[in-house]
């Protein structure tokens, strides 16, 4: 594997003649995504962390990530929090902070993008560091939330984002929104393309992270913690961990629940 470049130590790459150095007018807000073209080291200084827009950068040009509705949060939501219960019991990867980018070396050029949720695991050959403001690496999970604002951001969500994370190497990729027709799971063929997860019985299973596992239907119902505790599909990891006098507690709770 060749050495990865840090993104904010990378050189300045100008993909245009009009870059923003030598049109220093265009300093400022974009009037748009598609309104201002900049070096990688001028987004990676001034833009990437901007909390207000949330921008990514595709071949010198800004791209402002457009933003899901509440609903489709609401699932991404319950995924992370599976992930992280997951994670309790089978530390095998860690979880990046929400929207941390990621630089993808593509054959036509240069891309960062801030996924949703970003999975690295602990094999990676480039670890997740506690001080990272953006990973390093090539994560082996994405996980983006479908935004109804545009269509050309749906579009750009489905087939150039996913285009852009097989041609990087990305193992897995979920697309996820409130309309159970509209998610989607991919995994990455030996060949370097996506094919769909097949759901077993309507329950996704991760070849990425082994043991890792969920009901489509649950994604929409979103179940709380304690009730995925005693289902099987979750059982062997949803709060596997808890402590027998607590374990105790639920089954009295549960008792209670059913004698009422």
């Amino acid at each position: 594997m060749s050495p990865v470049t840090t993104p904010l130590e990378a050189s300045p790459r100008l993909p245009t003649a009009q870059s923003l150095a030598d049109q220093p007018e265009l300093w400022g807000e974009p009037r748009s995504a598609d309104d201002l073209m900049v070096s990688e080291h001028t987004y990676w200084v001034q833009y990437y962390r901007k909390s207000d827009v949330r921008y990514e950068w595709q071949n010198g040009r800004l791209e402002e990530k457009p933003v899901s509705d509440d609903r489709t949060a609401l699932v991404c939501n319950w995924l992370t929090e599976l992930l992280r219960l997951f994670l309790r019991t089978r530390p095998i990867a860690w979880m990046a902070a929400p929207g941390m980018g990621f630089r993808l070396p593509l054959p036509d050029g240069i891309v960062i993008r801030k996924p949703q949720i970003g999975m690295v695991r602990t094999d990676n050959p480039q670890p997740l560091l506690p001080l990272d403001a953006s990973y390093h690496g090539v994560y082996d999970l994405c996980v983006e939330a479908l935004s109804d604002q545009e269509r050309s951001g749906i579009t750009h969500e489905t087939a150039t984002r996913q285009a852009e994370y097989a041609a990087a190497g990305v193992p897995e990729y979920y697309i996820l929104h409130r309309e159970p027709e509209r998610q989607a799971f991919f995994t990455r063929t030996a060949a370097g393309v996506y094919v769909p997860i097949a759901p077993q019985d309507g329950i996704i299973r991760s070849r990425v992270l082994p043991g890792l596992q969920f009901r489509l239907r649950d994604l929409i119902a979103r179940p709380a913690p304690e009730a995925l505790h005693d289902d099987p599909v979750y059982a062997g990891f949803v709060l596997a961990d808890w402590p027998p006098e607590q374990e105790q507690e639920h089954q009295q709770a549960q008792r209670a629940d059913l004698e009422a």
